[in-house]
């Protein structure tokens, strides 16, 4: 690869390499596995290498363009990857079994102390989303580098659904230690599931016919990058968005069949009869789970991620990595503002959602049917939701964090009007008419964040660093996934009431803090500029390697 000599200044804008100006043919023949570019190390220690494109958008391997069949796989293993079982159904199935063997006292001993039902369950998402922070940690360079991300989707796939069918061994109060363990593994092997999985989006985007012809008519000079960079966010968006809408539109068969076997099983007939349909729910949400994975999993085409940095194996690659982002993170201000709304945010989403969720199972007297007729209003609400939410966005072309910024408006006006229910029984989820609008607005409103929050990190993720950063930020992901219900849980203990409502509180306050950070801190517009100014210094770093 021939290097196009310019004047070295500060102010240099580096030009790009000859390969990027070759036709996309040409230059993508090879595996990138088999593209091992040459290797320097930076004056931090760090390897950087000459091949990297920083101007060429993206580059196209012959045969691994994306098939609308391929397109469609990945939005159908979407909607059998919802959590509907391990996710909302299995924390009904668990808090159940608690209540029942608690009795009137409404404590069970549990990690070494007397505890509230609602205390165990936040506890147990706590345990569970702590392990899956170690957990990636372990994996995170096999799903990064190599061709090992599609088999870790395969596995913790077919855990999770084996978890699934094994709550029908559990299903009485005196087995509540067993569904205990049983629904910490299960959402653990859920999440790392859902998280790899959706690792696979941005390259399925940029692999798609769409995404050729603008990236084609980049290289010749017929559109500027803001309008490229425009089409492949939109693009991202519309993958993942649309995904999220399929997921709503799907489980509503889901639900329905599942309603007919309560009702087959006669749910509303005793408790015994109620604790069994739950189990035998989860089980079917995990046979529709295959059916809807199986697709994926033959039509995937595997594109391989990153070759391991020299000096580096799969065991030391991701902590390597991690480092490496931890580090360079701090010369990106717009990265590291979102990095930090992104974390608190999400702890303020992910545990509103669990300590709305025990209130209504507790309202609700753990009634499954009521329980999957809610959840089906839920995923309507998704699905019109993220479809309206998409539209908008597509209509008059607005940026991911404009969206960002809507969801979370929603998302504090949830954990506002929880904490009212703190000073008044009147409002505030304590009857049974507000979980029907809960279900609505979390739907509606507030799912949304599950694929804008994603898109986000790519917008502040300097190109050809998506793997670097991603890894970064599913850490913040998984970190504040068990942040938010370890404080709630203390705070529950702590109440001398144990009432269930005090967690909003510090879900108030997290919630609106971290909306400030990302409404006021984060520009992407200057954003762009930080990651063109750090690939420029890596750029630089290169001239100066390659001549000496």
């Amino acid at each position: 690869m021939e290097t196009i000599k310019l004047p070295f200044t500060e102010t240099t804008k580096l030009s790009i390499t000859e390969t990027n100006r070759r036709p996309l043919s040409e230059t993508n023949k090879l595996h990138p596995l088999e593209r091992l570019p040459a290797h320097f190390k930076d004056r931090d220690g760090f390897e950087i290498s000459l091949d990297e494109r920083p101007v060429a958008p993206d580059q196209f391997i012959d045969g691994y363009e994306a098939t609308k069949w391929e397109v469609w796989a990945f939005w159908l293993y979407y909607v059998g990857d919802s959590g509907l079982g391990l996710f909302t159904f299995a924390p009904t199935a668990l808090q159940n079994l608690l209540s029942q063997a608690a009795g009137d006292t409404g404590l069970l001993r549990f990690a070494g102390r007397l505890r509230s039902i609602n205390s165990i369950i936040l506890l147990s998402n706590g345990i569970s989303f702590s392990v899956q922070v170690v957990v990636y940690l372990v994996l995170g360079s096999f799903a990064d580098f190599g061709t090992w991300r599609p088999w870790i989707v395969i596995v913790n796939t077919a855990v999770a659904i084996a978890i699934g069918f094994g709550w029908l061994g559990i299903y009485t109060p005196d087995k509540w230690e067993y569904a205990i363990g049983l629904y910490i593994v299960g959402l653990m092997m859920y999440g790392l599931a859902a998280s790899y999985f959706l690792a696979a989006a941005p390259g399925l985007a940029r692999n798609t016919p769409t995404m050729r012809e603008h990236a084609e008519r980049y290289n010749a000079g017929e559109i500027s990058r803001e309008e490229y960079d425009t089409v492949d966010s939109l693009k991202r968006n519309e993958i993942i968005n649309m995904g999220l809408f399929y997921d709503g539109v799907g489980q509503i068969p889901l639900i329905a069949i599942g309603i007919g076997i309560l009702y087959g099983l006669h749910a509303n007939a005793s408790t015994t009869n109620n604790n069994w349909a739950l189990s035998v729910l989860i089980a079917w949400t995990s046979a529709y789970w295959i059916m809807t994975a199986i697709p994926w999993f033959v039509l995937e085409k595997r594109r391989p991620g990153q070759p391991l940095p020299p000096g580096k194996n799969y065991f030391t690659a991701g902590l390597w990595q991690i480092y490496r982002a931890a580090t360079q993170i701090w010369k990106l201000k717009q990265s590291l503002a979102y990095l930090i709304g992104y974390f608190f945010l999400g702890d303020a989403f992910n545990t509103c959602f669990i300590v709305v969720s025990t209130l209504q199972n507790e309202i609700q007297e753990y009634n499954i049917i009521q329980i999957c007729w809610l959840s089906m209003l839920s995923f309507a609400a998704e699905a019109a939701g993220i479809y309206g939410f998409w539209s908008i966005q597509r209509r008059w072309r607005l940026s991911t964090k404009t969206m960002v910024c809507a969801v979370a408006v929603c998302i504090v006006a949830a954990n506002v009007y929880g904490m009212v229910g703190i000073w008044t029984d009147a409002i505030g989820f304590h009857h049974r008419w507000e979980f029907w609008l809960w279900n609505i607005w979390y739907g509606g409103m507030m799912a949304p964040w599950y694929s804008y929050s994603q898109v986000m990190i790519s917008e502040v993720t300097p190109r050809g660093k998506m793997y670097l950063f991603y890894s970064l930020f599913n850490i913040a992901g998984y970190a504040s996934s068990f942040f938010g219900p370890l404080i709630s849980s203390a705070i529950i203990d702590a109440a001398p009431s144990h009432n269930n409502s005090t967690p909003f509180y510090f879900l108030t306050a997290l919630s609106i803090a971290s909306f400030a950070v990302i409404l006021f801190f984060v520009d992407l517009k200057k954003s762009r500029v930080e990651q063109e100014d750090f690939l420029d210094d890596e750029r630089r770093a290169r001239l100066e390697l390659t001549r000496n």
